[in-house]
């Protein structure tokens, strides 16, 4: 029988079905009442006829539907492909032609949103064929907009869900290769809520969350916030996953400096999300705080379910020395890896070129086996044929007491080809009034920290350009970098 995630929903309502499964403001259930509800799902899905070759969108937050979907899509046989909420309306028109949808669930806040990529959409497409609409309701809505999705043909959530069969005899895929969901990178964003410290804070204290996930930008904020907005100490030791960008060792030290246990997780999601663990030595327990955050900041070793990493000569695909300091290509393989890109052969024969997937990433191998990203190969600077690392250049930025973000790029220099520019976020605070001084002050800081040739000859202030899922669009500031034109006349 295939291996599939669906026989742990199974388990946990069988074996713990009493105990609170999901919990969303004054919403609790059960393991066994979420069981129930994954099911009438799938039942209400078969009767659409939804099953085989079928793809199921939904557009939504956080919220108990957005987690029935990972299951109710998949036991009904079906394709589930989530739509981040920060996508604009172009990008998720194209992602549902793309993937042919048949039903686009969505979140009542994001109606007009779906509605928008759904014209463009059919003016786009001459053979549209509209999916289901289904809208779940949101309290934190005006009324008037579940009334008004209602009037254009939605069907509401929990009204489709009274359609199923709680006891819907679900099977499981025939065997691994059956595809469960379709996933997408990220984006062009559009005008999202951010997440806040204080909600982070008030879960903590009022839920008595003992273990969340979060990207680095909202570690960020966590370490940034305002006092009024925290609760320290912290009542009791709060693990906390990292994935989606490197995290710079500063930022984990202040997170441990506060309470947190941060676990470094590296993946793409080509390979399922989180496939390296910067799995904790207990003997690292000894070493000084900042030097367990430098630790803390690898990407670390392969997952239990992934067959297969290293980091490689990409041209002969031999393993690099394991020193710390010869740099290579990370490649994986296992059943962690996706099955390839949907109708893009060509991208999946240079993907898995040599048998292994190719990451892009370049990282170096440390003696004890543990990984750690250097750079993506695009994004490393070139100075007067020397090789420059983005990353630890804005690993030393970072502590800075005035930068709260910062991404580097190249931007062409006369002299020496490319040399580093830095795009700067300032800290809630920072003086502003003279960023020519400020600049100067940024630079003589790097001067005192790394090799001249690696230091920023240019430094530009503002917000940073971000993907839906929060990464810097380094792409856009390169492009910003282009523009500035070459640095005239750069010195050592």
């Amino acid at each position: 029988m295939a291996l599939t995630p669906l026989w742990f929903l199974e388990r946990a309502a069988t074996v713990h079905p009493t105990r609170t499964a999901v919990v969303h403001g004054s919403v609790h259930y059960t393991w066994e009442q979420t069981y129930q509800r994954c099911r009438r799902l799938a039942s209400a899905l078969s009767r659409r006829n939804i099953g085989a070759g079928s793809t199921v969108a939904i557009i939504a937050p956080n919220v108990p539907a957005l987690y029935e979907a990972h299951f109710g899509v998949p036991m009904a046989g079906a394709v589930l492909n989530t739509v981040n909420i920060r996508l604009n309306a172009s990008t998720i028109a194209f992602l549902l032609g793309h993937s042919k949808s048949a039903i686009l669930m969505v979140d009542q806040e994001f109606f007009s949103l779906a509605e928008n990529a759904l014209k463009i959409l059919a003016e786009n497409d001459n053979h549209y064929n509209p999916p289901l609409l289904i809208v779940i309701s949101d309290k934190s809505c005006r009324p008037e907009s579940l009334k008004d999705a209602l009037g254009k043909g939605a069907i509401e959530y929990d009204k489709f869900l009274e359609s199923g069969d709680p006891e819907f005899a679900w099977k499981p895929p025939e065997d691994e290769w059956q595809s469960i969901a379709l996933g997408y990178t990220s984006g062009t964003t559009a005008s999202p809520k951010g997440v806040t410290a204080k909600a982070v804070y008030s879960a903590i204290a009022n839920q008595g969350v003992t273990h969340f996930c979060a990207a680095p930008v909202v570690l960020n904020t966590i370490v940034n916030a305002p006092k009024e907005e925290t609760i320290l100490p912290l009542p009791r030791v709060v693990h906390v996953n990292t994935a989606g960008a490197a995290p710079p060792p500063s930022l984990l030290f202040a997170m441990s400096e506060k309470g947190f246990h941060v676990t470094h997780t590296y993946g793409l999601s080509e390979t399922y999300g989180p496939s390296t663990v910067c799995a904790w030595k207990p003997e690292w327990d000894l070493l000084p705080p900042i030097e367990q955050a430098r630790l803390r900041a690898r990407q670390g070793v392969r997952y239990t379910g992934l067959e297969g990493l290293d980091v490689v000569d990409p041209k002969t695909m031999k393993p690099v020395a394991a020193d710390g300091k010869a740099m290579g290509e990370i490649v994986m393989r296992g059943n962690l890896v996706m099955k390839g890109y949907l109708k893009n052969p060509e991208a999946n024969k240079e993907a898995f070129a040599n048998g292994w997937f190719h990451s892009g990433d370049l990282a170096v191998k440390h003696p004890d086996g543990y990984i750690e990203i250097k750079d993506r190969n695009k994004d490393i600077i070139i100075s007067g044929g020397e090789n420059i690392s983005s990353l630890e250049v804005e690993n030393v930025l970072y502590t800075h007491p005035a930068v709260y973000e910062v991404s580097v790029v190249a931007r062409e220099d006369e002299l020496w080809g490319e040399s580093p520019c830095a795009f700067v976020t300032l800290k809630p605070g920072t003086e502003k009034s003279n960023e020519g001084r400020l600049a100067e002050d940024i630079i003589k800081f790097c001067r005192s920290k790394m090799p001249a040739y690696w230091v920023p000859k240019s430094v530009v202030f503002g917000p940073l350009p971000k993907t839906a899922t929060g990464k810097i669009q380094k792409h856009v500031l390169r492009a910003k970098a282009r523009e500035m034109g070459p640095v005239k006349k750069s010195k050592l």
